[in-house]
């Protein structure tokens, strides 16, 4: 049970400061409550725009662990059934993250002054990055790999990737994959889009630290 709980205190810790710092945020920064939608405030959105972040993390720790070191769900389900299912609740999440976002940045719009010009030459170094990173998943990495099939497949065992993206970074996804939320705050001009955008890709290295590189190393016996 030790394993299964591994650095997941600092996971919870984080968690727990970042709710903290948004409620501040949320009750005290004046941009944060500027706007709506639907009639609708934009607080309300900020909510639900941080709730897949949270939600997502929590999920895959939850399962990753419970599969890697109890075989929890491959032993009623199998692997390939509970891989799938799995798989759906993560797609879910992950999808999620994108779509509040894009509704707090509706509500949110015009509260980011800056040049138009600047933030679409942003969007357009953006767009190409992301692009190439699901060129490299699909093409070297494979999506199964990103979904976690390790956790599940105790017969995978595939070399670490140092082709597409991967060949400048070990951590791609974490490192370019966030940039994608970015894109709707900078196209409807919100800073609270903005922030939400910027926690994301943040948080994301906690599950890294926290759930990813431990399991690596049990998995792998070492990490890129």
């Amino acid at each position: 049970m030790s394993k299964i709980f591994e650095y997941q205190l600092w996971h919870f810790c984080a968690l727990v400061i970042s709710i903290t710092v948004f409620i501040f945020l949320g009750k005290y920064v004046e941009f944060f409550s500027v706007g709506s939608l639907f009639g609708i405030d934009t607080v309300f959105w900020l909510a639900l725009a941080l709730f897949p972040p949270l939600a997502h993390q929590l999920y895959v720790a939850i399962v990753w662990r419970l599969e890697l070191y109890k075989n929890y769900f491959s032993s009623r389900l199998g692997w390939k059934k509970s891989f799938l299912i799995y798989r759906l609740g993560f797609s879910a999440l992950f999808g999620s993250r994108l779509i509040f976002i894009i509704f707090l940045a509706y509500a949110n719009r015009g509260t980011l002054k800056v040049e138009p010009c600047l933030v679409y030459f942003l969007v357009a170094f953006i767009m190409p990055i992301v692009a190439y990173l699901f060129y490299s998943v699909k093409r070297y990495f494979t999506f199964e790999r990103a979904y976690g099939i390790d956790h599940f497949d105790k017969n995978y065992n595939v070399p670490y990737v140092k082709q597409g993206i991967f060949r400048f970074t070990n951590n791609g996804m974490y490192v370019f994959g966030l940039l994608i939320l970015y894109i709707p705050a900078l196209l409807l001009f919100s800073k609270v889009a903005l922030v939400v955008a910027l926690f994301n890709h943040l948080y994301i290295w906690v599950h890294y630290y926290a759930t990813e590189k431990p399991d690596m190393k049990q998995i792998y016996g070492s990490t890129p």
